[in-house]
């Protein structure tokens, strides 16, 4: 049989694959040979050429925003009395995605052949987090499962608008550069080369910059094709490194080091995982799976490993203020002396949320400051990349004129 598998490294690192095993016995020997976690599989099955339902899953996924009005639907719903079968069935109603009807009709399935909601969630980890899976079984145990929906609808909700304001702060350069670059393009395709053509025929001398461009030029008009399959190639190679547990190091190392942002990549990770944290150990979730969902939650590499050691630390009796404070290079300093007053004073789930709302409230302004910095960075990078060009295009021309 052929299984489609989710395992976790060493170093707390998410990777999938398929393997040919006959169980999944085999699967995990294979796996913790590799020194690999199994986390999440399932048999792989053929599919008919029109498969619309493996189609649409392939190509349709459950939006932050989407899970967001689940969750705060079905706690609303759950408080006001409603069972938990029929509150699914009118979400499943209401709910255009395709790909989330289907989970919905499954969780619909399982609550009436008696399993939990939680049990059900764990068989759509695309769509429900270990996060989510965790808080719900934590509210079934204590019999207070809207609060605990309430909560995850209220810490994807924090996720959401972080995500969304850093988005927003790299989007405006993200397209002034993108149009920039097009018109580079358009320029080097059919403009330099009329002015080529008019440079050959006053037989100049041309600088070494106006050579370059012209080179450039020659290069993408005789070999365009060439050009947009490497191009498409390349992006295609990056896509599939960045995946790859050294390109995940490389890209956590290169946000970190990053002039202005390696402070809101600080500040993010640092709300991150301190809002995770409480809301899971408000829910009641043990402190050692509390820390290590946390850890699965983060998304760069350095953090992530803090709080795996952190898990590892606290088997063995340590403080998890120790092991912050141990590592202020990445967090900072006030998160773990706070953590300490909250194991101090018991009150650590308050104080962890304390530290997430503050970091929340740094990352949004810090974003705010982003554009304002942004902004003459791409009027100088633009100015640059104008004059570059004009210079070398229009220098010849002087230098016939001044010969005449």
């Amino acid at each position: 049989m052929r299984f489609f598998y989710k395992a976790k490294t060493e170093i707390g690192i998410i990777e999938s694959g398929y393997l040919e095993v006959s169980d999944q016995t085999e699967l995990e020997n294979i796996l913790r040979e590799k020194k690999q976690t199994l986390v999440f599989f399932k048999e792989e099955k053929k599919l008919a050429f029109f498969d619309v339902t493996a189609i649409n899953n392939m190509f349709v996924w459950v939006k932050l925003h989407d899970k967001i009005i689940f969750t705060r639907n079905l706690s609303v719903m759950l408080s006001a009395g409603l069972p938990l079968s029929r509150s699914l069935s009118i979400l499943e109603k209401q709910t255009k995605n395709f790909k989330f009807k289907i989970a919905l009709a499954s969780l619909i399935e399982d609550i009436n052949a008696g399993m939990g909601l939680s049990d059900g969630m764990k068989k759509f980890p695309a769509i429900f987090s270990n996060l989510f899976v965790s808080m719900v079984k934590a509210g079934e145990e204590s019999g207070s499962l809207p609060q605990s929906l309430r909560a995850v609808g209220e810490q994807l909700e924090r996720t959401y608008t972080i995500n969304r304001k850093v988005r927003g702060a790299l989007t405006y350069p993200a397209i002034i550069l993108s149009a920039v670059f097009g018109i580079g393009i358009l320029m080097l395709i059919y403009v330099v080369p009329t002015l080529t053509k008019t440079f050959a025929d006053l037989h100049v001398e041309l600088p070494t910059s106006t050579k370059f461009i012209i080179n450039t030029s020659s290069f993408l008009v005789n070999h365009t094709a060439l050009v947009i399959i490497g191009l498409i190639f390349f992006v295609f190679l990056s896509y599939l490194g960045i995946k790859t547990q050294r390109g995940q190091v490389f890209i956590s190392f290169v946000s970190m080091h990053f002039p202005v942002i390696s402070k809101i990549v600080q500040e993010f990770n640092s709300a991150r995982a301190t809002r995770t944290l409480s809301a899971l150990f408000t829910a009641g979730v043990p402190v050692q799976h509390a820390i290590s969902i946390s850890a699965d939650v983060m998304q760069n590499v350095y953090f992530k490993k803090v709080l795996i050691e952190a898990g590892e630390k606290i088997e063995k009796g340590s403080t998890l203020s120790s092991v912050f404070k141990d590592h202020s290079d990445l967090y900072p300093v006030i998160v773990g002396e706070m953590i300490e007053v909250g194991e101090e004073t018991g009150k650590l789930a308050e104080m962890l949320m304390n530290i997430a709302v503050f970091y929340e409230e740094e990352v949004e302004a810090a974003t705010k400051d982003l554009s304002t910095i942004i902004e003459p960075l791409l009027m100088i990078v633009i100015g640059a990349a104008v004059g570059f060009f004009a210079v070398s295009m229009i220098s010849p021309m002087y230098s016939v004129m001044s010969g005449i």
